[in-house]
Order: structure tokens, then C-alpha cells, then sequence
């Protein structure tokens, strides 16, 4: 049940990426205002996800689930019936607000429900829409909008939503919030506004593939100020909105600077692969979805088996191995990349890509969280959610820009491989740097790992019962 409301946020940040020409001549808008379709859900999606600790704790787990779905249903529903470019980029916001509590709120769910000796298996579920997301949502943008409407994008979620909604409305046990817990908003007004002006600086830079611009440079500068405002305030106020003592503890800052690292290098590279089948080969959306396919299906085989390693062998030795794999995946793929390669190569190299990916995304994010307490892990899956958001905005604007570069400065993308192979060796030496702080992360087995004591009173949360 959590995975499916997951998927269904994960899969609409990338779904329309592939129909933004044919929402254009839909409306009969500059393709400039249609990207906001696809902008204006991640920054929604950016600004709803710091309030969500806070939002959790208040209310509970289940309320905020089910709200958090049922406004993303609300959304898609609304979104589906668009009649003009301005209605549809305002319910797509709708839609982000819901989406970005939707993943946060689900992982507190699970790591409530974990125990120190299974949480590896319990995150692996949590990797599947994570992984599965970028590779598959431009396959079903692509399919949607080919074989029916494009309306069918957003109104598909709509049966997915309520049966969601249903599922968590029987299985979810009853937790009550703490009402007395007050809503830091100096905070929330630093963070929320200051992540989404990071993300579209980021976002918008990438897509001009130019950072000198002041319309790109102002919101990304005013964006970290207040992000690092809100930092500085948070290490000294009572009652932050994310409590940052959470990065005391080795194991999770390990584990986040390792995720971060790896999230820039990954999810940045993905930006390179469909549009190298399509500008380079010459591929259709659909085909180069397809062609793609062979790195998330490595990835989503690999973490069921992951997850389990994850309860048995020591964090460092499978983290580091993952990445290493990852790194070793990428490398293959970097030095045979040609305008000719033989697709069978190339899917080989992606196999192996998508197993270190696998051995790393989740277990990393289990090592992190397994002794968290459970009054601490909605801040611990906000923190972390965060980190992944802003990572990847990262690693799409630095391998955007840097194809651009090793394209010779143009503006329109490479149509030879060139490019594409030297941009990717970024990739494998941010993979490789990655592997230094996995090796800060635990040398134990997980079951000799303490689990830090929950607060006092665990924000009447009803943690024993969440955990059943």
C-alpha cells in the first residue's frame, strides 16, 4: 500500500517530461509556459515536503498519509479535466503539494514498522518506485499519450488513488498526533520557499544549459540563503522544523553525504541515456524507454535480494561494494559508448549499472535510519527525502550543462556520442567519491547496531503499535 502511493508520485514527476510538445500545440502555448506542467509539480512537490515532520508528529501517520493521497488524487483528477495551459499547470501544483508529503510520510510509516534486524528488507520496498520512476515514466508518458489522450497521464491515478486510499483506511493503524506540538514557522517560511527557489534555479539552468543568467542565478542565490538560514536557525532553536541533530549520528550522516553523492551521479547520468537514443540512434520515446529498460529491471531484481542482505551483512562492506559496482556498471558504459555500439553491449553494461544501484540506494537509506528512534524518523525520512530531491536537481543541471560544454557550447544536444561518453565520466567519478563516506558507515552486522531510545513518550505517536 505504501509503495503504491509512492509510485504514484515518483512516476508524475518524469510522466510528462515526454509530452510537453504535445501539450503545446494542445494549448497552443510557448513551450515555455508548458514546461511549467512539469515544474510547477516539482517545486509544489519541493515546499510540501519540509512540513511534513512537523505535519506527522501533529496529526499522526495515518491522516497525513491519507490526506497527502487524497489531495494528489484530487489533483490528478482536476489536472485531467484541464481546459487551458494556466488551469493545468495550477492542479499539477495541487498535485505536488500532495506528492511531496506522499514519500516522506510513507518511509516513517516503514521505518515505524521495522525493527533494527529488518529494516533493510522493509526500505527495499520503498526503493521499488524510487528506481523504477525514471525509467518507466517516460515509457507510460509516451504510451498514454500515443495510444489514448493525454488527459489519461493524470486521470489514470485517479482509480490508483482510491483504491490507495481504501487500502490505508483499513490496514494503517490509528495514531493519534501530539496537539500540543507548535509548527516552526520561521522555519517552514526559510525552507519551503528557499528549497523550491534552489530547485528551480537548478531546474531552469539546466534546462536553458545557462548559469549566467540573472533569472537563473537570483532565485538559485536567494534559494541556499534561505536554506542555509533555516540551517543556522535550526541548530539553535528548540522545536525546528527538522531537527539536524539527526547528523550527530555517524551512521545517518554517512549514509546522506553517501545518498547525495551517488543521487547527483546516477539520476544525472539518466538525464543522458533516452535522449542518446533519440538524438544519437535516432529512437523513439517509446523505444528508447525500452532500450532503457535493462538498468531498472537490474535495480528492481537486485534490491529484493538487497534489502534481505541488508538485515546480515555489515552496511559498510554492502554499501561499498554497491557503489563500486555502480561505478564499474557506469565505467563499461562510458568507455564502449559509440554512435554504432551494439545494443546487447550496451544492455550488459546497464545490467551491471542497475545491480550496484540496487546493493546501494536502499541499503544505504536502511544504514542511515536503523537506529533512529521512532519519535526521530519523521525528521529522519524528511532529511533524507531532501537530500535526494535536491541531489538529483543537481546532478540534472551539472550533466545538462556539461554535455552542452563537451558539445562545443551549443545549445541544441550532441548528435554523436562524444559527448555523451565524456559527460558520463562524471558519473563514475562521483560514484567513486561515493565510496569513501559508505566507508564511514557501520562495520557490524545490523543486528548489533543499538537502537537509539525513543523520546519520552514518543509524541504520543503510539510507536509500539505502528511498529506491530
Amino acid at each position: 500500500m505504501v509503495a503504491l502511493g509512492s509510485i504514484m508520485s515518483v512516476l508524475d514527476t518524469t510522466v510528462v517530461n515526454v509530452a510537453i510538445n504535445p501539450l503545446a500545440e494542445r494549448f497552443d502555448a510557448p513551450l515555455a509556459t508548458v514546461q511549467w506542467v512539469a515544474s510547477g509539480y516539482s517545486l509544489a512537490l519541493a515546499a510540501a515536503i519540509p512540513v511534513t515532520a512537523w505535519a506527522i508528529r501533529r496529526f499522526g501517520t495515518k491522516r497525513v498519509y491519507m490526506t497527502a493521497i487524497a489531495l494528489f488524487t484530487l489533483g490528478s483528477l482536476l489536472a485531467g479535466t484541464a481546459w487551458s495551459i494556466e488551469s493545468l499547470v495550477a492542479f499539477r501544483m495541487v498535485q505536488g503539494l500532495g506528492g511531496g508529503m506522499i514519500v516522506p510520510t510513507g518511509m516513517t510509516i516503514m521505518m515505524r514498522a521495522a525493527t533494527p534486524e529488518t529494516m533493510g528488507r522493509i526500505m527495499s520496498i520503498m526503493g521499488i518506485p524510487i528506481l523504477i520512476g525514471p525509467v518507466s515514466g517516460p515509457v507510460l508518458g509516451g504510451w498514454l499519450v500515443d495510444s489514448f489522450s493525454w488527459r489519461w497521464m493524470f486521470t489514470i491515478n485517479v482509480p490508483i488513488g482510491a483504491l490507495a486510499l481504501l487500502v490505508a483506511a483499513r490496514s494503517l493503524p490509528r495514531a493519534q498526533g501530539a496537539p500540543g506540538r507548535r509548527l516552526d514557522v520561521p522555519g517552514l517560511l526559510m525552507l519551503s520557499p528557499g528549497l523550491a527557489a534552489l530547485l528551480y534555479g537548478l531546474s531552469t539552468g539546466a534546462e536553458r544549459r545557462d548559469f549566467g543568467d540573472l533569472g537563473v542565478l537570483l532565485p538559485a542565490a536567494v534559494g541556499a540563503a534561505l536554506v542555509v538560514g533555516f540551517v543556522l536557525r535550526a541548530r539553535t532553536s528548540p522545536h525546528p522544523l527538522i531537527d539536524l541533530r539527526l547528523y550527530r549520528d555517524r551512521a545517518f550522516t554517512a549514509g546522506a553525504v553517501t545518498l547525495a553523492l551517488f543521487v547527483v551521479g546516477y539520476f544525472g547520468s539518466m538525464l543522458l541515456l533516452p535522449m542518446y537514443f533519440q538524438v544519437v540512434r535516432g529512437e523513439s520515446v517509446t523505444a528508447s524507454g525500452v532500450l532503457g529498460a535493462p538498468l531498472g529491471l537490474a535495480a528492481g531484481v537486485t534490491m529484493q535480494f538487497s534489502g534481505r542482505l541488508a538485515d546480515r551483512v555489515p552496511p559498510r562492506r554492502l554499501v561499498a561494494g554497491g557503489v563500486a559496482t555502480a561505478a564499474l556498471g557506469m565505467g563499461l558504459l562510458t568507455t564502449q559508448l559509440s554512435d554504432t555500439l551494439a545494443y546487447w553491449r550496451l544492455a550488459l553494461s546497464l545490467l551491471v549499472l542497475g545491480t550496484g544501484v540496487g546493493l546501494t540506494m536502499m541499503p544505504t537509506m536502511a544504514a542511515a535510519t536503523r537506529g533512529i528512534s521512532p519519535d526521530d524518523a519523521p525528521s529522519a525520512s524528511t532529511a533524507l527525502q531532501i537530500t535526494s530531491q535536491v541531489a538529483a536537481a543537481v546532478g540534472v543541471a551539472l550533466f545538462s550543462v556539461t554535455l552542452s560544454v563537451n558539445g562545443g557550447g551549443a545549445t541544441t544536444t550532441p548528435t554523436h556520442s562524444g559527448p555523451f561518453a565524456d559527460t558520463y565520466l562524471w558519473a563514475v567519478a562521483l560514484m567513486v567519491a561515493a565510496v569513501l563516506p559508505a566507508l564511514r558507515l557501520p562495520g557490524r552486522r545490523p543486528a548489533a547496531v543499538p537502537v537509539a531510545p525513543p523520546a519520552a513518550q514518543a509524541t504520543a505517536e503510539q510507536p509500539a503499535q505502528e511498529r506491530a
